[in-house]
């Protein structure tokens, strides 16, 4: 498990640094110092090089300024890897020289240095690289289409048909502009929903914490009253759907995440 944990935590930092560090090649040489120091004293320096490796590769597949050019696929490998590693090498019988001072209790008992890797990565990947991974299922969805929903006719243009033109001095001047006359662009689904950046996030961490707490009504009244709160925006989605469409598969892809990370950590518990 203490690959999936590295693997995690890497991905997650670097895309805090990506998105709230002003020098990122600084916040990556000091992730990269923190990932080379955990790795040395746990005896875990392959695993922390897996995660350095798996890291720069997620920057890579899954920008943060520009739709993702390999779509939702690297998170379905990342998950993949992160179940796999936990299911296929379980817990390590020593966890190195820190192994020696680790000491952390819970409620259900002993915390090992793994575990508590495992759990501080799926926290870290929560924050901000689930937001790319809901952002990269919404792309792939189509749930917002600015190519096709560009320009939309006005709802006056078959009153302006009407009307007499007054006479323009060129031909050529009025068929340029009558494009633009009777088009307007087109509202962006997005725009009713405000605070999503930081709602998701607080949103998946309690998610998880409330699945491992084995708290589902409290889990499932959270998610009930998250509607409750949207259901003003999404009732002035008007004839396309695409705020609702924008909502539904945004929150699903974000509740799945959340509850993969919690079921990850008890796998990695139970093991």
């Amino acid at each position: 498990m203490i690959v999936a944990g590295f693997i995690l935590l890497a991905v997650g930092a670097a895309d805090l640094v990506r998105q709230f560090a002003p020098r990122r090649w600084v916040g990556y040489l000091t992730v990269a110092v923190i990932l080379l120091l955990l790795g040395s004293v746990s005896d875990a320096l392959l695993p922390m090089l897996a995660g350095l490796v798996v890291g720069a590769l997620w920057v890579w597949c899954m920008p943060s300024e520009r739709r993702a050019p390999l779509g939702f696929w690297p998170a379905v490998l990342l998950g993949v890897l992160s179940v796999g590693s936990v299911v296929a090498l379980g817990a390590r019988a020593d966890a190195g020289l820190i192994g020696a001072v680790w000491s952390i209790r819970s409620p259900f008992g002993e915390v090992p240095f793994d575990l508590a890797m495992l759990t501080v990565g799926a926290g870290v990947f929560l924050l901000e690289s689930a937001n790319l991974v809901v952002r990269a299922a919404l792309d792939g969805e189509h749930t917002w289409r600015p190519a096709e929903l560009a320009r939309i006719p006005r709802p006056d243009a078959v009153e302006a048909e009407t009307i007499p033109a007054a006479p323009v001095e060129s031909a050529d001047a009025d068929a340029d502009a009558a494009p633009e006359a009777d088009a307007v662009p087109a509202r962006d689904p997005r725009a009713g929903f405000k605070g999503g950046r930081l709602i998701g996030p607080l949103e998946r961490i309690l998610v998880m914490i409330l699945t491992l707490a084995a708290a589902y009504p409290i889990l499932a009244a959270m998610l009930a009253a998250k509607g409750i709160v949207r259901f003003p925006e999404i009732s002035r989605d008007g004839e396309t759907g695409a705020r609702a469409e924008y909502f539904l598969v945004g929150s699903l892809v974000s509740w799945v995440i959340g509850l993969g990370a919690a079921f990850l950590v008890w796998w990695a518990a139970h093991s």
